[in-house]
């Protein structure tokens, strides 16, 4: 059983015991969190699909480390101006397992 559910702009394909990482969550490490924009549910090759959501499902999360992702150069510069930009972005991001899937 998969589910394809929307976590905070994000669309992302998540089964059970997954663990995924997501832009940050603010909560305590081992908190749960609930999501119930459901897009999709595959039940064993029953599909039902959400208009725009599917009623009464939702997806229980539990929130694991926060972590930085990799560094991310943007570099501009425009040709015989002497012009050079360097600047670097470090995305925050939180490890969630899925505990349980509601559908």
């Amino acid at each position: 059983m998969y589910v394809i559910v929307d976590i905070q702009g994000q669309q992302m394909k998540v089964e059970k015991d997954q663990k995924l990482f997501v832009h940050r969550i603010e909560a305590e490490q081992g908190s749960d969190v609930e999501f119930d924009k459901v897009l999709l549910v595959d039940k064993d090759g029953a599909v039902t699909v959400g208009t725009p959501t599917v009623e009464g499902a939702k997806v229980i999360l539990t929130i694991g480390s926060q972590v930085k992702g990799d560094k991310v150069l943007v570099f501009h510069k425009k040709r015989r101006k002497g012009y050079r930009k360097l600047n670097g972005h470090r995305q925050q991001f939180t490890q969630v397992t899925v505990k349980d899937i509601i559908a």
